[in-house]
């Protein structure tokens, strides 16, 4: 069975203030055409469809159009909700939909009801585990511990649990949204942390022939059997390396795997550069990206008059400006962005109690009521969402 699997399309979503619709239409292009050129049997989306919740009309459109258009060209498509997705809007209509055969997998209380689909060596069982708040769905699992490895590995029980009852030459594919270990995140993510805790160990997944996994936006392998698509455009300066693309999977009829890189159409190239102003302006070997969308980092030590507009001359899709003195750390004049860089929110509270208690930081008990401080803001942000 051939599968192409694709996550994190994030439709609404714009880069900086550029509108990335027409780049998602593009994307979705080459999905559907891709998809009727390799003669695919199934589509695979693991996750965030949407970038927020309550998605703008144009996001909607774009999102309904797609799927009239795989429904026509008789591919099956099997898709679950993800962080950023309002589980339960995504799901309306999902029982009409699937007699067309878009299959939406939303609710965690389904997740080891698949989708069967056929081939000529027999059934593949599709699960579809939507993104699984601990705190929201720990009754729905009855465990004791909300964490992501508790409610994943409840799921994948459940999962296993009815593989177990099907015919022994049943092939599995199981599409989940969460950070597994091992896997690289980049910026534009938002945070899952429970309890200081982001990341499930691939183990979770033990018993499946494929695991298709949404959430982190770079294309990754963890294992031969585990792989993140990432996300089709990029979405933060931090993916400028990133190769985006979807995975063709062939699912052999003993379970075998071999995967395929499918590129995906790149609306204009992203390029991070850095030096005093001067340098920027002056630099032959920055041709390359005068053309590209490009985050600046001005190392002046004085910021000069009107970088953004001088820049613009050079670098006319010119998207941030970081300011950056080359300093030394002791420097007072270091700014306060560079103090926090890659401090977590915990951390940077910890700081502020050692701050001003004179030195003194949070004993063991303090450090619990930040945690779950910072949590309960989390959980309580996620269900707002959620919630029609």
């Amino acid at each position: 069975m051939r599968i192409l699997h694709t996550s994190d399309w994030h439709l609404g979503r714009s880069f900086h203030r550029v509108s990335m619709l027409d780049a998602q239409a593009a994307f979705l292009d080459h999905l559907v055409a891709t998809a009727r050129d390799r003669e695919v049997d199934a589509v695979v989306v693991a996750g965030d469809v949407y970038d927020r919740a309550v998605p703008p009309l144009s996001a909607v459109e774009l999102f309904d159009r797609a799927l009239h258009r795989l429904a026509d060209s008789g591919v099956p498509t099997v898709m679950i909700s993800g962080n950023h997705d309002s589980a339960r809007r995504l799901g309306v209509l999902s029982g009409l939909v699937e007699r067309a055969g878009i299959h939406l997998r939303t609710d965690p209380a389904g997740c080891a009801t698949p989708v069967l689909l056929t081939d000529a060596h027999g059934d593949v069982a599709f699960y579809g585990l939507p993104y699984l708040e601990p705190a929201l769905v720990r009754d729905e699992f009855k465990v004791a511990k909300a964490g992501h490895e508790t409610v994943l590995g409840a799921a994948m029980e459940r999962v296993r649990a009815d593989l177990a009852g099907r015919d022994a030459g049943t092939r599995s594919v199981v599409l989940a949204h969460a950070f597994v270990t091992g896997g690289t995140p980049s910026d534009s993510e938002r945070d899952i942390t429970v309890g200081g805790v982001a990341s499930v160990p691939s183990g979770v997944f033990d018993g499946v022939h494929y695991v298709a996994l949404g959430h982190l936006h770079g294309a990754q392998t963890l294992t031969e059997r585990v792989r993140y698509a990432g996300s089709p455009l990029a979405y933060s300066f931090s993916e400028t390396t990133h190769r985006k693309t979807m995975w063709l999977v062939e699912l052999g009829p003993e379970g075998e795997i071999e995967a395929e890189r499918i590129d995906c159409p790149v609306p204009r190239a992203l390029a991070r550069i850095r030096g005093t102003l001067d340098e920027l302006l002056d630099d032959p070997g920055l041709l390359r990206h005068e053309e590209s969308w490009i985050e600046a980092t001005l190392t002046d030590p004085v910021r000069p008059a009107e970088p953004m507009a001088r820049l613009a001359e050079r670098f006319p899709y010119t998207l941030s400006l970081v300011f950056d003195p080359e300093r030394g750390d002791d420097d007072p004049r270091s700014s306060y962005a560079q103090r926090l860089a890659g401090r977590t929110d915990q951390q940077i509270a910890e700081d502020f109690v050692a701050h001003v208690r004179g030195g003194s930081g949070p004993d063991e008990v303090e450090r619990a009521v930040l945690r779950g401080a910072f949590e309960d803001v989390r959980v309580d942000a996620t269900a707002r969402e959620v919630t029609p």
